[in-house]
């Protein structure tokens, strides 16, 4: 069993920063891979980027590379994302996820363990 809880979500204008954290706990390790993945109101849940135990391996979505930078601290069971240059269509819930593979990671179905979710709104 894993818990996740993120935070750091908000309402921001165009251009701004915001940076989300995702606290992990019990079985951490069945998470050797952490990601996050976004729903937009009436959309499917899209995958944005992930990381693997070691931050030796990372993943993005062609939308966000370059503004947005995901990485892990183990020791403070924590994964962060940091959002830059944040743009309307960046609004969505934001979900942190766990997997203890490592392929298929840009894939809804291969996540195991999933938060609650953080609303990020960025308005024009």
């Amino acid at each position: 069993q894993v818990q996740l809880v993120e935070s750091g979500g908000g309402l921001v204008q165009a251009g701004d920063s915001l940076r989300l954290s995702c606290a992990a706990s019990g079985r951490t390790s069945n998470s050797y891979t952490m990601g996050w993945f976004r729903q937009a109101p009436g959309k499917e849940r899209e995958f944005v980027t992930a990381i693997d135990w070691s931050g030796g391996r990372l993943y993005y979505a062609d939308s966000v590379k370059g503004r947005f930078t995901i990485s892990r601290d183990n020791a403070k069971n924590t994964m962060y994302l940091q959002m830059n240059t944040l743009k309307p269509e960046d609004t969505a819930v934001y979900y942190c996820a766990a997997t203890g593979s490592i392929v298929g990671v840009t894939t809804v179905a291969r996540y195991d363990y999933w938060g609650q979710g953080t609303q990020v709104t960025v308005s024009s």
